[in-house]
């Protein structure tokens, strides 16, 4: 009847009044109500759906016979299943934040919780005894917030893996509580505060609403954002419940002991509880109200005293990474253990989602041995549709068991390449590698080896298998080769990391070579297959033709040979008698896929005289399935392949990567016979680099007045910081691309390194059959011993950033190369009086204007940098008016002009090499990637 007569009445006349006790029952009820009923429904389902597997399996057999016979139901029930889980990834996808819609609706989710949290604010001002007519135009906004509240509630259902455990979490428990009353408000066209406050712990969210928005970076803006969010939830919530007992009085005396205090009277008693200081001026009257200011008091020693959320934290962070990874049937996923920190994960999970993320049907298993930090964990949630953090270590086979590493396409192990000592570093990644072969002798290992020489004791665990995909990767091998070859060709390091590294120009520069730079730092390699059109032309034709035609740069193609023993590898540059043949794979240096799909498209007939690249495209006519291409013979191919073939069957391995130009030919045989004719000893049993026989150190080792002695010219002087106690580098990594067999013995450069006698010594047993190698004694950080090099007469000078050392700021890991850097840049040296620095000074980027007009030049230095943000320290090197202003590498002017290398990119590198290694087959694999690769 009561309600009757609330419906019959004319609420202008009645703009506030007092809710009964049975209305407020209503309200509350409505939540708990739905609450209980809902559990008590899921949980009904379960124990069902456990009768209903148990029946399955004892009644297997009549299943199986059922759907044989019922091929129409069966497919039905297939199709079913394909959407449902289609359906299913898709609102996981959404509710991730990894896609720009998944973005905005978890941003407005977190706005319009905002907004009824306010709404709440502005109608507590009101008694709570009151109910709010529908005169009140936020009752109708706060409704339409909470039917998109319930929109969003149930996508979040239906993606739920376990829906009692989703049923019990804060979010929903906070959707339950305040979503129902909403609608009993509008069946009643009255509205009362109730539960509402509830709502305020939605700003628990507020970490991960700012990572979004990339707001914080950091781990301490993190850790404040956290800490933030958890105090103002706790206030706001703690203070609508004392506002709502407070005013309302306990039940069971009728609310005679109530007391009239506003939402600001209760948010300043929870302040004053919690810093634990009473003042006595507004204080708790209800038994309700007393009860839970002692509670939360103690709460609140909890939560805000010095270390003790870390600490729980810790402790949430622990369990919560315990549970074991599901392995489903069909569903690719990889398994990454070694070094998981911030910058590993962060650069290997860019450029495992460079290309179309979206697409990507790979996860990724992160086992860590330390539960991850805070900016860590907020990375995981990021790519949450992506990866999956497991704590564990590789070195136990209950953790093995937990990310189903027998089940993974593969296992990647990482290194960490700033590790103090780098020897104990790859001990430690291969008794990983021991522990998962010896776990599953069938597990694809890709580890990645920080010194080379411990690449050995891989080849010796019996289960490893290099036909089966086991890969090692070197870092000390690609980081040291880079540099090397940016001795021999300079600039050819930045070309090279250009290639690898993506960066994101926002501004334009106005200097014309700025933006031919930074245009170029958009070209990466890519593939695509050629048309048919193509066969039987020679790699130089099609090249010719794809660069004049397409504007695309060919440097290489996959070959297939069907000849020989099925080699199938990768062929730089290879020589005209190399015809293409149909379907062959080419490789391109562009800017898009879109640019290189060009050469699909091209059609000898449609595009004879195009030369529009734009132009090109998917012609569709029928003249190429009947024009006649002529395809040598085989006798012709045998002969043209039979060079290629011997020189690959006469080595150990066959290599996936082969490098051969059009000088490979008679020129190059007939002089390295005759080197080896001349002095069979020069080069060493592989063929591969020359060789002399041990020397001793002191028969190497320079003095200051050897200088005239020696009177080096046009050779390379590597600066080396290390002590007795520093671990090996691995230095023999940068002279064997400077000892390569494809160089005479008269093209060889000096080598002379500068550095500690007692670190160097340690090297010697590696180097010692290399020829021209020599050490001087002293410290680059000093003129003196650099002149005694002499270092005005060299064609480079490379300063090698020195072994990692235990510290905590990463930016004195390269104090010494960048003093080194500034020593050396200093030195001004008159070009005019030796002509034979003259090829030196052509070198670009290593004179600045000033030095032209003195006819003084700088010595060419290319400088190793472990922290990439250290450009700045030697930024001004560059010696180009109008420099990139920006503290990034990529984009500084000294790594423009090719003085600075750092091996971060390497970091890019290797994390793309693993997915391709991991993910793409047996293309990439082979005995050790190398510098080859």
């Amino acid at each position: 009847m009561f309600q009757t007569k609330l419906r019959n009445e004319t609420w202008e006349d009645l703009p506030k009044m007092s809710c009964t006790t049975e209305i407020q029952a209503a309200f509350i009820l409505s939540s708990f109500v739905t609450f209980f009923s809902g559990l008590i429904i899921l949980l009904i389902f379960r124990l069902i759906w456990r009768s209903v597997k148990k029946w399955q399996i004892i009644k297997g057999t009549g299943i199986i016979l059922e759907l044989f016979t019922s091929g129409t139901i069966a497919r039905s029930h297939v199709r079913s299943l394909h959407f449902q889980g289609q359906f299913r990834d898709r609102i996981e996808m959404l509710l991730s934040a990894q896609t720009f819609v998944g973005q905005v609706l978890v941003i407005l989710v977190f706005v319009l919780s905002i907004g009824s949290l306010i709404i709440y604010f502005i109608n507590s001002a009101d008694p709570v005894g009151s109910c709010s007519s529908y005169e009140d135009k936020t009752i109708p906004i706060d409704l339409v917030f909470n039917a998109f509240f319930s929109f969003y509630f149930g996508l979040r259902f239906m993606a739920a893996d376990d829906k009692i455990k989703f049923w019990l979490e804060m979010n929903s428990i906070v959707d339950i509580f305040t979503i129902p009353p909403t609608f009993i408000s509008y069946y009643l066209k009255s509205n009362w505060l109730g539960l509402r406050f509830l709502r305020a712990l939605r700003l628990l969210e507020l970490p991960q609403i700012l990572q979004i928005l990339r707001a914080i970076k950091t781990s301490n803006s993190v850790k404040f954002s956290k800490l933030l969010s958890i105090i103002l939830s706790t206030w706001f919530t703690a203070a609508g419940f004392i506002h709502l007992v407070e005013n309302s009085g306990d039940p069971w005396l009728k609310g005679r002991n109530s007391q009239n205090i506003s939402y600001f009277e209760s948010i300043y008693l929870v302040m004053a509880t919690t810093s634990t200081v009473g003042f006595g001026d507004v204080v708790a009257k209800t038994s309700l109200g007393r009860t839970f200011i002692m509670f939360f008091t103690l709460g609140s020693l909890i939560l805000f005293a010095n270390y003790i959320p870390e600490m729980v934290e810790l402790f949430a962070n622990k369990r919560k990474y315990t549970s074991s990874y599901e392995a489903l049937k069909g569903k690719k996923f990889i398994v990454v253990c070694g070094n998981i920190t911030v910058d590993s994960v962060t650069a290997f999970l860019r450029n495992f989602l460079r290309d179309k993320s979206g697409e990507i049907n790979t996860e990724i298993v992160f086992l860590g041995e330390t539960p991850p930090s805070l900016e860590l964990e907020t990375i995981f949630k990021c790519y949450l549709a992506y990866t999956t953090f497991i704590s564990g270590s590789a070195m136990k086979w209950e953790d093995l068991r937990r990310v189903a590493v027998e089940s993974a396409e593969a296992c990647l192990i990482i290194a960490n390449p700033l590790c103090s000592d780098s020897h104990a570093e790859d001990i430690s990644n291969i008794m990983r590698v021991l522990s998962i072969k010896n776990y599953d002798s069938t597990t694809r290992i890709i580890i990645q080896i920080l010194q080379s020489h411990n690449k050995v004791y891989l080849p010796k665990i019996p289960s490893w298998n290099w036909d089966t995909g086991d890969n090692i990767i070197c870092f000390a091998e690609l980081k040291l080769g880079f540099i090397a070859q940016g001795c021999l060709v300079p600039g050819l390091c930045t070309f090279l990391t250009s290639l690898f590294v993506e960066q994101n120009i926002k501004v334009m520069p106005k200097q014309t070579w700025k933006k031919h730079f930074l245009n170029s730092m958009k070209n990466k390699i890519l593939t695509q297959r050629l048309s048919d059109d193509f066969a039987g032309m020679s790699f130089p034709e099609v090249a010719r033709l794809c660069f004049l035609k397409m504007h695309l740069l060919l440097i290489a193609i996959e070959y297939k040979s069907l000849f020989t023993d099925g080699f199938c590898g990768l062929i730089l540059n290879p020589p005209p008698q190399v015809r293409i043949c149909k379907n062959t794979l080419g490789f391109f240096i562009a800017e898009t896929p879109k640019d290189v799909r060009r050469a699909l498209f091209y059609c000898s007939v449609c595009h004879d005289d195009v030369f529009i690249p734009e132009l090109i495209t998917n012609c569709g006519c029928k003249s190429r399935s009947r024009q006649h291409i002529t395809v040598p013979s085989v006798k012709r191919m045998k002969n043209c392949l039979k060079g290629i073939s011997s020189r690959i069957s006469g080595q150990d391995s066959p290599p996936r990567v082969s490098a051969s130009t059009s000088s490979i030919s008679n020129f190059t045989t007939r002089t390295l016979q005759h080197d080896v004719e001349q002095d069979s000893d020069q080069l060493d049993s592989s063929g591969m680099f020359h060789w002399c026989k041990p020397t001793s150190l002191d028969k190497v080792t320079l003095k200051r007045t050897d200088k005239s002695k020696y009177k080096f010219r046009n050779h390379i002087v590597a600066c080396v910081f290390g002590d007795a106690h520093s671990a090996p580098m691995g230095l023999r990594n940068f002279v064997m691309p400077l000892r390569a067999s494809n160089y005479t013995r008269k093209e060889l450069k000096d080598i002379v390194f500068v550095g500690s006698l007692d670190y160097l010594q340690r090297e010697w047993r590696f180097l010692r059959n290399f020829p021209q190698i020599y050490i001087l004694p002293g410290c680059a950080l000093y003129s003196g011993d650099l002149h005694a090099a002499n270092i005005e007469q060299c064609s480079m000078c490379v300063v090698l950033s020195p072994p990692p050392k235990p510290s905590s700021n990463q930016t004195l890991v390269d104090t010494e190369a960048i003093m080194a850097t500034l020593t050396i840049g200093s030195l001004q040296i008159d070009s005019s009086s030796d002509p034979s620095t003259a090829v030196s000074e052509e070198t670009p980027g290593y004179t600045n204007g000033h030095n032209e007009k003195s006819n003084c030049r700088k010595v060419p230095i290319l400088t190793e940098l472990k922290n990439p943000s250290n450009i700045h320290f030697i930024e001004q090197l560059g010696g180009l008016e109008g420099s990139l202003q920006e503290t990034n590498l990529h984009l500084s002017t000294a790594f423009s002009t090719g003085t600075v290398f750092s091996g971060s990119f390497l970091d890019s590198l290797l994390a793309t090499l693993m997915w391709k290694l991991a993910i793409k087959g047996s293309q990439f694999q082979g005995r050790s990637s190398g510098l080859c690769w």
